[in-house]
């Protein structure tokens, strides 16, 4: 994602970039149900958050589709299209296919000009004629080499249901095409990359987990950015060379995913042999203080993970680690992890940064992703979806399979310079944008609210539907179920799985309105239990406490004030103005 690239320039030469999105893969080895995961937030102040989707289609022999770059929206020029595309829902297809990205730049002189396969269209593109996490790498470089590549490098997260990729890309300037490197993480292990190359050194020999372009050395050796031999070349260095702002504005956020789900301590395999260490080795990395110690790529977490760890993943503000966004003065009085860019400042001559976290503001959508090889594609194939940022929002869950979206997440219901009273976008932002007023106060209320429709959903609401969806499916071949020869050789079933699929679509919609109508509420709640600083009581039923005079007026109205900090920094201010005497 880079709807737009900002960039700081630090008295010692390095560049922070304020590039967005952060993900998180997941193996199913790695996970408590099996399923394969990924996690994307969109993070960007140019993006409106709603659900993309395309249904399954036929085209006629000779159709072409156009090519319309993602983030501006410039029509770049025209393909031919396949004869069959498979339906998406936002960056899943049917056949239970993710595929995430996040951008990281790199060399400038890189970007093909002339190139019409922005990054955003090769996923999109690719989700609609892949089936397979291989075969969307095999898709994604074709298209890439083909019609050339316009954008800057890339990280991609590929998974399925039987495995997991991470990919970087990166184009060749002039020259049309490619170079690219792409691993399979372990079965068991995880995988986070946050824009910033993160494949350096890999096997050469090993095709069934890593898979390369042909030149992806020789290119950067014929310009003149490597001379050493294949086995010490080094995509990252090759190609997006890290420095303080790469590893303190994009590598941390991938330390920090790490960092919750391994427990503090990072398991990976090193020449052969599992290591253990604590985290905080690599935390000089992360701050960006010691590049010389390389952060694995995969990690083996310390327990079985849910769909609603990753969710909670993305809702991180670093906390409890040196780079904490509620501590320090910044925070303001009521402890707000949040810095309004630009990303950096200047005092006295000295250039300072603001932390860049996995939450943040700017988030248009997010999502955890679940290929579930357990069950049929048309049950399997689950999003969990939200809008704006991840702290304070929730996510719903949408079955990929469904034959439309919630009208609350439909594409046009509202834009960024549009507001709709019917957009989670626009409600999500309205939730927010209370909470940083008064964050310490008001976020545990909308956690508590996001936790509690989360975990519903995902232990009881969701396992239902999946049962009921795929019984369906049983029927397939019986007598109950109408077999008949449909388009392109397909069988189509015309009873069985049309079931299911408007049992889904149903279940999506009426889910997304249903979640969509209590955050009206609780917008409503926050407005009335924190107006002007107050905290209202609350009844263990939600009523709030009144007056036995008046019903109207509170009781048990508290003022909680500021934080201890940030009464300090104001005494230290302006302490001689204000003491008491």
């Amino acid at each position: 994602m880079k709807r737009i690239i900002l960039s700081i320039i630090l008295a010692a030469g390095t560049i922070v970039p304020a590039l967005a999105c952060t993900n998180v893969i997941v193996t199913g080895g790695a996970t408590a149900d099996k399923s394969f995961m990924v996690s994307y937030a969109a993070d960007s102040h140019w993006l409106y958050g709603e659900l993309y989707f395309h249904p399954r289609a036929g085209w006629k022999k000779g159709s072409v589709l156009p090519i319309v770059e993602w983030d501006s929206y410039k029509p770049l020029g025209c393909i031919p299209q396949v004869r069959h595309t498979y339906q998406t829902m936002g960056n899943m297809n049917e056949h239970q296919l993710i595929i995430g990205e996040t951008t990281w730049g790199g060399r400038e002189e890189q970007m093909n000009p002339g190139g019409i396969m922005d990054y955003g269209s090769l996923i999109y593109i690719t989700l609609q004629r892949a089936r397979t996490a291989r075969e969307a790498i095999d898709t994604m470089v074709a298209l890439a080499n083909r019609y050339g590549y316009p954008s800057e490098g890339e990280t991609f997260s590929i998974a399925d249901t039987h495995e997991a990729w991470i990919m970087d890309m990166v184009g060749k300037g002039e020259e049309k095409g490619v170079v690219w490197v792409a691993r399979r993480i372990p079965d068991g292990y995880i995988c986070a990359h946050a824009n910033q190359a993160r494949i350096t050194r890999f096997p050469w020999n090993d095709p069934e987990n890593c898979i390369y372009a042909p030149d992806v050395a020789d290119f950067a050796r014929s310009q003149g950015w490597y001379s050493g031999s294949d086995a010490d070349f080094s995509f990252r260095d090759a190609y997006n060379k890290l420095d303080f702002g790469a590893a303190r504005g994009c590598d941390a956020r991938a330390w920090a995913a790490f960092n919750i789900l391994c427990d503090g301590v990072f398991t990976y395999e090193e020449n052969g042999v599992v290591v253990s260490r604590p985290a905080s080795d690599w935390l000089d990395y992360a701050m960006g203080y010691d590049l010389a110690g390389e952060m694995p790529l995969f990690v083996k977490p310390s327990r079985k993970i849910t769909a609603k760890d990753v969710a909670d993943v993305m809702r991180d503000h670093f906390e409890g680690t040196p780079m904490d966004m509620r501590t320090d003065i910044g925070a303001g009085g009521n402890a707000c992890p949040y810095r309004w860019r630009p990303m950096d400042f200047s005092v006295d001559g000295k250039e300072y940064v603001n932390e860049r976290a996995i939450a943040t503001q700017q988030t248009g959508f997010w999502f955890v992703a679940q290929a579930r090889g357990y069950l049929p594609d048309t049950v399997g194939a689950l999003l969990w979806f939200g809008c704006d940022d991840a702290a304070t929002s929730y996510l719903t869950p949408c079955y990929v399979n469904s034959s439309k979206v919630p009208e609350c997440l439909r594409v046009g219901n509202g834009n960024l310079l549009e507001y709709s009273a019917t957009s989670t976008f626009w409600l999500c932002n309205r939730v927010a944008q209370a909470c940083y007023k008064m964050y310490n106060f008001m976020e545990p209320v909308v956690r508590a609210a996001a936790d509690e429709f989360e975990n519903s959903q995902l232990t009881a609401a969701v396992p239902e539907m999946d049962a009921k969806a795929a019984a369906l499916f049983s029927k397939c071949g019986s007598a109950d179920c109408d077999v008949r020869p449909g388009l392109f050789g397909r069988l189509r079933v015309a009873c069985a799985e049309r079931r299911a699929r408007r049992m889904l679509t149903r279940y999506t919609c009426d889910t997304a309105a249903s979640q969509f109508s209590a955050w009206k509420e609780l917008e409503q709640l926050l407005l009335v239990k924190f107006i002007d600083g107050n905290v209202k009581a609350q009844n263990p039923d939600g009523t709030f406490c009144h007056s036995e005079y008046h019903e109207g007026t509170p009781e048990g109205l508290t003022q909680p004030g500021y934080t201890e900090r940030w009464k300090r920094a104001v005494v230290a201010d302006h302490g001689e103005v204000l003491q008491v005497r």
